[in-house]
């Protein structure tokens, strides 16, 4: 499904990211981590040439990202993004978020964008919701609006961005709620989180990156029990101390 093959990435002077190459097949989630400034956000951005890349290649869905010719408009509707700050429109209304770009995307009547908006944002608990502007619903309920707004695309595969980061404690469970049933109905899914309580439970996979490079690509299982490199040691007995002592 996506390919990610010796791919390299500089801002000026900085290499962000360092020859990263993985693979995620159809219907797994892949949980990157790592500790701030790994090249974490930059890695699945470069995904949807939301970031270009150097060197190397990506390719989605058959789909070589950077190639020329490519339609990145079409390739980022089949890739869905999910962004750390929601990126809602906030003069519009949650359902009119969700079925903006439905109908100048996808083309959609406003009768079958509106349908398929109901039927998301009852998948993600906010259907009576559907009137209210940004500005009245919270955070968590903002992050769910964003997300119904990308399935509302269709995607093949979703990106998200440390979804839960600008949320408030209380708020994080009822994203992730949506995000562990979009796992169950088999979506593919890269998700860029500190949260490895919710890692250990969704993904098949992790990535552990230190310094722009992928210094782990493991089963999920095996990358907790038993990490390979002292970087990723260190990073999960900080990370897992932190998270007992917020329990």
């Amino acid at each position: 499904m996506i390919e990610i093959r010796n791919v390299t990435k500089s801002f000026g002077d900085f290499r962000v990211l360092d020859q990263c190459s993985a693979s995620v097949a159809t219907g797994s989630v892949v949980v990157v981590c790592g500790p701030s400034g790994s090249g974490k956000s930059t890695l699945i951005r470069c995904i949807n040439q939301l970031e270009t890349i150097d060197e190397g290649e990506i390719i989605v869905d058959g789909v070589s990202v950077a190639a020329r010719g490519t339609d990145l408009s079409a390739l980022r509707t089949r890739v869905g993004m999910v962004f750390q700050s929601f990126e809602l429109f906030p003069h519009r209304t949650a359902l009119e978020n969700v079925n903006l770009a439905q109908r100048t995307v996808l083309g959609r009547s406003h009768g079958a964008a509106e349908e398929r908006s109901m039927v998301l944002l009852e998948r993600v608990g906010l259907a009576d919701q559907a009137c209210k502007y940004p500005s009245a619903l919270s955070g968590g309920q903002q992050q769910r609006i964003a997300i119904a707004r990308a399935l509302a695309m269709d995607p093949v595969a979703m990106l998200f961005d440390e979804p839960t980061s600008a949320l408030d404690p209380e708020m994080i469970s009822e994203v992730l709620e949506v995000i562990v049933s979009l796992a169950r109905q088999g979506m593919t899914m890269i998700v860029v989180t500190h949260e490895m309580a919710f890692a250990r439970q969704i993904a098949d996979r992790v990535l552990f990156m230190d310094r722009g490079r992928i210094v782990e690509d493991r089963e999920t299982h095996s990358f907790f029990v038993e990490p390979h490199s002292a970087r990723a040691r260190e990073f999960l007995s900080k990370i897992l101390h932190h998270e007992l002592v917020t329990t």
